[in-house]
C-alpha cells in the first residue's frame, strides 16, 4: 500500500483509536447507518445518493462499513475502502453480524488500486475526504467514476476552522482565523482545509461538475456522540457541508 507521509501519520492514528471510536459511535452508526454527518441527518431526507439498487458503489473511507452494509441491503454492489486495517476488522465483524458480504480494500484514497471507471457512485461521510489531501483524493474519485457518475461527500466546512479559538481549543461565535490561510492543519490527525472557491477549482481540474452544496444544520433537538461542534453553534452556522458532484 502506497502512502504519503501524512497518510502514514493518519493511518497510525486510526489504527490506535479505531476500537475506541467504534465503541463510542457504533450504536449511533448502526441505528442510523444511511445518514449524514455528526447529527445523523437521514439520506432519506436529503436524497444525496438517490436510488442505489443495481449500482456499483464505493464507500470512500468506510470505517466499520455500517453505511455500506445498508446500501448492500438496498441492492447496491458495494466495495468498502479504508487505509486502516483495524477499521476493516470492525467492518468484517459487522458484515458478518448483518449477514452481508462485499469486498473490502485496504488502501489510501489518494492511491486506489482499482481500475478506472469502476463505479457509478463514490461517496463518504467524512472518511477519505476528511483526512486526505484533496488535490490527490478528488482526482482519484473522479478516475474511479464512470461517465455521468456521482461523487458525494460530507465533511466539516471552512467555518469550523475559521471560528476555532486556538487558545481555548473551542469553537467560537466569532471569526478567529484567516479564511485565506486554510491549508494543512495538525491535530491528532493531519487534515486539509480549503475555501469554497478552492474546492470548486479542484473539482473542475478533476473533470467534476458541482450539482449541489448542502450546508447542514443540526436538526431541532438533535444530539450527537461526536464532540467539538456544539448543538447551539450548529443550529446557527453550517458546521458540515455535503458536496454533490457529477463526472
Amino acid at each position: 500500500m502506497k502512502l504519503t507521509p501524512h497518510a502514514k501519520h493518519n493511518r497510525a492514528v486510526w489504527e490506535a483509536q479505531s476500537a475506541e471510536y467504534q465503541e463510542k459511535h457504533r450504536l449511533d452508526l448502526e441505528h442510523a447507518p444511511s445518514a449524514w454527518g455528526i447529527w445523523r441527518i437521514p439520506e432519506a431526507e436529503l436524497g444525496v445518493l438517490g436510488e442505489v439498487a443495481g449500482l456499483d458503489v464505493l464507500e470512500f473511507g468506510c470505517g466499520g462499513a455500517q453505511w455500506g452494509v445498508a446500501l448492500a441491503g438496498a441492492g447496491a454492489r458495494v466495495v468498502g475502502l479504508d487505509f486502516s486495517a483495524a477499521q476493516l476488522t470492525h467492518a468484517r465483524r459487522y458484515m458478518g453480524e448483518a449477514g452481508v458480504e462485499f469486498p473490502l480494500v485496504e488502501a489510501s484514497g489518494e492511491d486506489v488500486p482499482l481500475p478506472d471507471a469502476s463505479f457509478d457512485i463514490v461517496f463518504c461521510d467524512h472518511g477519505v475526504m476528511s483526512f486526505a489531501k484533496p488535490e490527490l483524493a478528488v482526482p482519484e474519485a473522479a478516475r474511479l467514476l464512470r461517465p455521468g457518475g456521482l461523487f458525494a461527500f460530507c465533511r466539516f466546512g471552512p467555518l469550523v476552522e475559521v471560528c476555532w479559538d486556538l487558545a481555548a481549543d473551542v469553537i467560537s461565535a466569532r471569526l478567529e482565523q484567516s479564511y485565506f490561510e486554510l491549508d494543512e492543519l495538525r491535530y491528532d490527525t493531519i487534515e486539509y482545509w480549503r475555501g469554497y472557491g478552492e474546492w470548486i477549482r479542484i473539482f473542475g481540474d478533476a473533470g467534476l461538475v458541482v450539482e449541489d452544496l448542502i450546508e447542514l444544520r443540526a436538526p431541532e433537538g438533535a444530539t450527537s456522540t461526536y464532540e467539538g461542534v456544539p448543538y447551539e453553534w450548529a443550529r446557527r452556522w453550517p458546521g458540515e457541508v455535503i458536496w454533490r458532484l457529477r463526472k
